[in-house]
């Protein structure tokens, strides 16, 4: 049957206005070239991401970047680190300046659509929450009414913050911070009466930046989800498989019991999963432009995913925060690792 006219004209013009598609496979291209993986962090936060004074990184969000470069690069030590704050890493990340970012990111619906990004499984169940001196008096956030209160510029905390005075009919008066480190300087200063954020940064920085951590308290309620994931950009879906199998092999080393000490034992089981996951068995990641040991890799060299929360966040650290929402599944938390089969 003959098109009517214009259907050739009209379907063109429909094409032309598809949106671009990124080439698939470039990132991983980029990076195995590059033999480095470029990932952006936080610029300094006890716990996700820290260097110490010779540079050196550690943090969960760190280990994150590491678990990807050993299972891509064959090697933890193959990151360069890039840090950022909060307004700084979306752009860094859209540009190509980096190739995953991993910095205490909240995943939100408008972020996942309209930023050109997509995000990874999350890595950590956080929720917002408000920290004060102990000598102010204040038990709970609802004694907040007008209250100066520190928070950070560029981030899901401040509609939070706005929200959450609204609601409650009282009065803010917010003291805006671009940088961490600033916004720390003016709460222990006494600039602010109260400082808001994640309730894992406020962890951090109690820990990590109060001379006297018992002189500071963090407040009970917490006002939002806060699911903290890593991100790249859209359409490289075998850059996007990698980093999130990656994740997911982390979460079900803890599950099935391997770590860093007893992997090699490991790949002597009889059980056809975790065979499977070490790469034993071939094809537990097929057509993705790794070898079958990627995962192995990944435990060897970073550990399972409650090693790498417990040494850098947990009981093992100074923030020594309870698993919580962050537990295996079987144990009540949220964490859930898809089949590897």
């Amino acid at each position: 049957m003959m098109a009517r006219p214009g259907f050739w004209a009209a379907a063109l013009i429909g094409a032309l206005l598809l949106p671009a598609v990124a080439e698939a496979g470039a990132t991983m291209d980029a990076v195995k070239k590059r033999g480095m993986l470029n990932c952006g962090v936080g610029t300094g936060l006890a716990g996700f991401s820290l260097p110490d004074s010779q540079g050196n990184w550690t943090g969960l969000d760190v280990d994150t970047c590491r678990a990807v470069a050993a299972a891509v690069l064959g090697g933890a030590d193959k990151v360069k680190f890039f840090p950022y704050n909060a307004q700084q890493r979306f752009t860094a990340l859209q540009s190509g300046e980096i190739d995953l970012l991993a910095r205490n990111t909240t995943a939100t619906s408008t972020r996942d659509t309209g930023l050109g990004i997509s995000f990874a499984p999350v890595t950590f169940f956080d929720g917002q929450g408000f920290m004060v001196k102990t000598n102010l008096g204040v038990k709970s956030a609802k004694e907040l009414n007008g209250a100066t209160v520190c928070v950070q510029q560029g981030t899901t905390t401040e509609l939070n913050l706005t929200d959450y005075f609204r609601s409650n009919k009282m009065e803010l008066k917010p003291v805006v911070y671009a940088e961490l480190p600033e916004l720390q300087q003016a709460f222990f200063s006494g600039r602010c009466d109260a400082f808001t954020t994640d309730s894992s940064q406020l962890a951090g920085v109690r820990a990590g930046a109060a001379t006297k951590p018992e002189d500071y308290l963090i407040l009970p309620e917490i006002i939002s989800k806060e699911p903290l994931a890593p991100a790249y950009r859209n359409g490289d879906v075998e850059w996007s498989k990698i980093v999130n199998w990656t994740i997911y092999a982390l979460f079900q080393a803890e599950e099935s019991g391997i770590t860093k000490a007893n992997v090699d034992q490991m790949l002597k089981t009889d059980n056809p999963d975790i065979k499977r996951l070490l790469g034993v068995i071939p094809g537990g990641l097929p057509n993705v432009g790794v070898d079958d040991q990627w995962a192995y890799r990944a435990i060897k060299q970073v550990g399972n995913y409650g090693e790498i929360f417990e040494r850098n966040v947990g009981q093992g650290s100074t923030l020594k925060l309870k698993r919580g929402l962050n537990a295996q599944w079987k144990d009540g938390g949220l964490i859930y690792a898809l089949p590897i089969r």
